[in-house]
């Protein structure tokens, strides 16, 4: 899917103050480790997270959403009410029902007339969601659309220690709870518009994306736990990269290590980052990573690196910047954008 006119007017983050570090979450589950003999450490040498933010408790998903979206809103320097379309992308919900996008539609007091609606693809959803406000915008439905992603996992890792805490807890349960214990918070938003109207020069050049769905039960969520085969999915998510960078090449016009001047990977762990580079065979000093201090922050990873990205000072007027997606399912996608 490529696109002629889609412009980001502007792209925001917000971050929990509250720092949550692999070592406390190990001192929750001592007794356990030291009964299956895990080493202390085990959780930060084997992803390299140090630490994950957690929401002040309270702090419902569509609320850290609302507060990316006003400052997004509040960045782009428009209207709300010219806003035609809000998508909202979060893997975590407030509620199964109604959809996330109405409370921050409600929050934000945007107009009537403001298509609102969910889009959810695991860590993918962001992608999809600016997708689809930028069909609207290349099409003339709408003038502005608005995408965020609002996600909060400290109820599930909660949850995950009380499990582990367990006496009859097993090392099985603990392979299959430990990418649980790499989910980090945040929200992010983004405001969208034709580059007629625009006062920013970033474009989105384009969208390919790829499926690999007889790996669609390696990483299982609920409302209280995630079971993954982290192996399994860390080898078949390489593959599908392999396969879906092949297809952008084809794709996009200058998509190679050469043009493009730095690469935004889903941020899960070290371990996959590194799977991922070695299959793309991607320059390590074109990654930026924050995985370290950010763990997994499910769909609004790629958009938070993406922000950070610009303001350490990594991309500048004409630069290429490579989004790298991979979701549970298995989906992969895979987005240019021109700074």
């Amino acid at each position: 899917m490529l696109f002629k006119n889609l412009a980001i007017e502007s792209l925001v983050y917000a971050l929990p103050t509250q720092r949550i570090t692999s070592s406390y979450l190990e001192a929750q589950i001592a007794p356990m480790m030291e009964r299956l003999r895990i080493p202390q450490g085990m959780l930060e040498a084997l992803t390299g997270i140090r630490e994950r933010r957690a929401w002040a408790t309270g702090v419902l998903p569509s609320d850290a959403a609302t507060i990316a979206a006003r400052k997004a809103i509040e960045k782009a320097e428009i209207d709300p009410q010219q806003i035609g379309c809000l998508v909202s992308t979060s893997v975590s919900k407030d509620y199964l029902e109604p959809s996330m996008a109405s409370l921050i539609h409600g929050n934000l007091t945007l107009p009537p007339q403001c298509h609102n609606y969910d889009i959810g693809n695991a860590c993918l959803g962001f992608i999809d969601g600016i997708c689809q406000i930028g069909l609207m915008i290349e099409t003339g439905l709408i003038k502005y659309g608005l995408v965020v992603a609002g996600e909060s996992a400290i109820d599930v890792v909660e949850a995950t220690l009380k499990r582990l805490q367990a006496p009859d807890a097993t090392m099985q349960m603990f392979r299959d709870n430990f990418a649980t214990l790499t989910l980090g918070s945040g929200a992010v938003a983004t405001v969208l518009c034709h580059k007629d109207i625009a006062h920013s020069t970033r474009r989105v050049n384009g969208v390919v994306t790829m499926a690999a769905t007889e790996y669609n039960r390696l990483c299982l969520g609920y409302s209280h736990k995630m079971t993954t085969d982290a192996s399994a999915l860390m080898a078949a998510g390489a593959k599908l990269a392999a396969a879906t960078w092949q297809l952008a090449a084809q794709t996009f016009e200058r998509w190679n290590h050469e043009d493009i001047t730095v690469y935004i990977p889903h941020q899960v762990s070290a371990r996959n980052t590194a799977a991922v580079t070695k299959a793309l065979g991607l320059p390590p000093e074109k990654l930026h990573l924050n995985f370290q201090k950010l763990g997994n922050i499910g769909a609004a990873a790629l958009p938070i690196t993406l922000a950070m990205a610009d303001e350490a000072g990594r991309l500048k007027h004409g630069d290429q910047a490579g989004l790298l997606g991979i979701g549970s399912g298995l989906n992969c996608a895979m987005m240019s954008v021109s700074w």
